[in-house]
């Protein structure tokens, strides 16, 4: 007779389970694995991480119902449009071609003048006693928006009554020769977009750097700034704020009777080439066959 369900329940359940040894080193382990299951409804992602998903053609209380946002009849409605395409006709590249080029290695500087910058300071928008920096340009609003550095020109510099310190990404030669005739000072130096806006943040020294002729490590940290500015890699900058006559902050780095320049050599700089003798023109004269 097979035995009863129950008698079998019975001694399964009475049955003391098997115990396994467990080792000392995987305790902690074991303990630490308590994580509550709530924690799964409360995991979400960054706002902004993504775009909710428009639905279209649910209704008209949505925006985006019955037409689905395409409109009424057409192409547009019905298919898809290349783009620029106009309903058939030659398009007007095809015809009239594309012509012109962008210069990717151009700068746009933001000029100001020496004109501007006096009447600045007449109205006291300017503290003409303290160095004219890019930042105390555009604080002051006498320029607006700097996107590769400030040029100064020198229109109105006939204008110019009191002696200034100006430190700007570029200067014409008539603006230099205004500014020190005045009895003043101009420094060109080097600056990237974002040095740019460290500068303007409060963030950076708008003078000096590591690459300036009375300039530290230390002096810039004790500076209370958080970013040092850059100074030039490539040779087109570098050669230009090496050159005295651009007022460059690197122009200390020449030597004198140098030129600026890193590839040209100025003549009777150089070491003396030595040349061979009328005695090796002898021996290869006995060395030879015919």
């Amino acid at each position: 007779m097979p035995p009863r369900l129950a008698s079998l329940l019975g001694a399964s359940l009475s049955a003391p389970p098997h115990a396994y040894p467990i080792s000392s080193f995987l305790l902690p382990c074991l303990q630490l694995q308590h994580r509550a299951a709530s924690i799964l409804s409360s995991l979400s992602d960054n706002a902004g991480a993504y775009n909710k998903r428009i639905r279209r053609g649910r209704g008209p209380s949505s925006g985006k119902g019955k037409t689905s946002g395409r409109g009424h009849k057409g192409q547009k409605q019905h298919g898809k449009v290349p783009r620029g395409f106009n309903g058939g006709q030659t398009p007007l590249e095809v015809v009239h071609g594309k012509r012109g080029s962008v210069n990717v290695f151009s700068v746009d500087m933001t000029p100001v003048n020496i004109d501007r910058i006096q009447d600045w300071i007449s109205q006291g928008r300017i503290d003409p006693s303290r160095p004219i920096t890019l930042k105390e340009l555009r604080d002051s609003r006498c320029i607006t928006k700097v996107k590769d550095g400030v040029k100064l020109l020198a229109k109105g510099s006939e204008q110019l009554r009191i002696p200034l310190n100006v430190v700007v990404s570029r200067a014409s030669a008539a603006a230099i020769s205004a500014i020190e005739a005045a009895g003043g000072s101009i420094m060109t130096r080097y600056y990237t977009p974002f040095a740019i806006q460290r500068v303007m943040r409060g963030k950076s020294d708008p003078i000096n750097s590591l690459g300036s002729r009375e300039s530290t490590a230390e002096s810039l940290i004790q500076g209370g700034f958080q970013n040092r500015l850059p100074d030039p890699t490539s040779r087109k900058d570098f050669e230009y704020y090496r050159d005295p006559a651009h007022r460059g902050y690197l122009s200390h780095l020449v030597p004198e009777g140098h030129g600026p320049s890193l590839f040209f050599k100025t003549p009777n700089t150089g070491k003396p080439v030595r040349r061979s003798g009328s005695g090796s023109k002898a021996v290869a004269g006995e060395n030879r066959i015919f």
